[in-house]
């Protein structure tokens, strides 16, 4: 009695486009997050300084 034929999948190597295609986007993903962080850093050195300029603040410690 001959068995039922199965289909099954067979490994045809890795597909250079998909793993391109892959790879740019991960990339895009974390070069967006990092610019994020960078614009957020960004933010709050700009926030000190205007802060400092308007005397809000102070770098010095003051003598009691």
């Amino acid at each position: 009695m001959a068995a039922p034929k199965i289909a099954h999948a067979a490994y045809q190597g890795p597909n250079v486009l998909k793993d391109i295609f892959y790879g740019i986007s991960m990339g895009l993903a974390a070069g967006f997050l990092w610019k994020i962080h960078h614009w957020n850093v960004q933010r709050k050195t700009k926030e000190f300084y205007e802060m400092l300029d308007r005397g809000e603040i102070s770098v010095v410690v003051e003598d009691e």
